[in-house]
């Protein structure tokens, strides 16, 4: 979305024909919608903005439930956004630290400042984008101890905040088609520039959750998220927002609700012992947290092979950290054999996880040759005991290990 866009849409008209707009996704449909609008007299350019952001709104919903409806958005700005429920956890920790003055550096389109806002902190959003800030300043009407400047965060007078949040830039600037930035150091503010900070002020930093475990500073907590199985985030916290004696934390959000598994530091791997009657695949925040062996301990189980992430235990715990898996069978890495037994007992749909194998499971599962049947199993390939082995699993509960 460029400046004259969205000058268009802020205008009375433009929000009032955003809003009666309906949410379009079918192609029909939008080509219906925008005769529709163009033949009431709209300008295409607004016509054209007011159905992007629609589309947009239906996208965010995902993100920010019913808070969306009221939004507006740029593509890179939804696509990097915050989730609500975890820009809630972020901002809970500014809260609980009473720190009350809060520096959002690099808000983007305000997510976490929407949050930090809804709580009664006293918000400074700063974007260096014109539009991404304007975004922003809609977004984040609805609260008074909020407020918008445009500018560059590494210019940020940090004495005028009780504490910092921190979203570097890791793409390309711009709207849509934004590529990764791999070096850290080409990241708005750099790595650098948010170390530095922390040195001075109590900070949080927003990070991709693959970024280099080398990069992370001894005296950070460092807290990765995952989302309904999906790891969304890393956050590194410093001084008061840093819990004492925690080093390593796994946050798992989902239909259980808040989860959280911590360590001093990374915890060491559970001894290697023989397959049980459950497998366990740790969720994926717990893998990047380095807490494998502490889950593993927690349900008294084992590791199936140094080095992959998979535990098994002789019985059924209830646990969000992990996915459960009641063992059926125990078969070569072979698809010949493998498809024999599918198809003897009827199985028609097939999962397949893999670790420590070099397996793609896409052209894996055209190999087996399914034959429709009304079964279904999870095959999980992997190592064990040092063989090439397919594990034939069905899933526990969301909730039962």
């Amino acid at each position: 979305m460029e400046a004259a866009d969205l000058a268009q849409l802020l205008t009375p008209e433009g929000m009032a024909l955003l809003d009666r707009t309906p949410a379009v996704s079918d192609g029909g449909e939008i080509v219906r919608v925008v005769s529709r609008l163009r033949s009431e007299g709209h300008d295409p350019g607004l016509v054209a903005a007011v159905l992007t952001q629609a589309k947009l709104r239906q996208k965010a919903r995902g993100k920010f439930g019913d808070f969306a409806a009221r939004m507006l958005f740029t593509e890179a700005g939804l696509e990097q956004a915050t989730r609500l429920q975890v820009a809630a956890q972020h901002a809970g920790r500014f809260a609980a630290a009473g720190l009350r003055r809060v520096a959002d550096l690099g808000c983007g389109i305000g997510g976490d400042a929407m949050a930090m806002a809804a709580l009664d902190l006293e918000v400074t959003a700063v974007d260096r984008d014109e539009v991404t800030a304007a975004v922003a300043t809609h977004n984040l009407s609805l609260w008074d101890s909020a407020r918008v400047e445009l500018g560059d965060a590494a210019g940020f007078d940090l004495t005028r905040v009780d504490g910092v949040w921190m979203d570097p830039a890791r793409r390309t600037s711009g709207h849509t088609n934004t590529k990764r930035l791999a070096d850290p150091d080409d990241w708005s503010p750099s790595l650098d520039t948010v170390f530095a900070a922390a040195t001075t002020t109590p900070t949080g930093v927003k990070l991709g959750p693959g970024v280099d475990r080398d990069l992370i500073p001894d005296t950070a907590e460092a807290q990765w998220t995952s989302v309904d199985r999906e790891v969304v985030e890393l956050a590194l916290w410093f001084g008061p927002l840093a819990r004492p004696g925690i080093r390593r934390a796994a946050t798992v959000i989902g239909p259980h609700g808040i989860a959280e598994l911590t360590g001093e530091a990374d915890a060491p791997d559970a001894s290697v012992g023989p397959l049980g009657a459950y497998l366990y695949e740790p969720d994926g925040a717990v893998i990047r947290a380095r807490l494998i062996g502490d889950l593993a301990r927690s349900i008294d189980g084992r590791m199936l092979s140094e080095g992959i992430a998979y535990v098994s235990s002789d019985q059924a715990v209830s646990t969000p950290f992990a996915q459960g898996f009641r063992v059926k069978g125990v078969l070569p890495l072979d698809v010949k054999q493998l498809a024999a037994r599918l198809a003897a007992d009827g199985v028609g749909t097939v999962e397949i996880k893999k670790r420590g194998v070099d397996v793609d499971p896409a052209q894996f599962r055209k190999r087996l040759r399914l034959r429709g049947g009304s079964g279904r199993v999870t095959l999980v390939l992997t190592r064990l005991e040092g063989r090439h082995t397919a594990i034939l699993c069905e899933r526990l509960g969301e909730t039962a290990g």
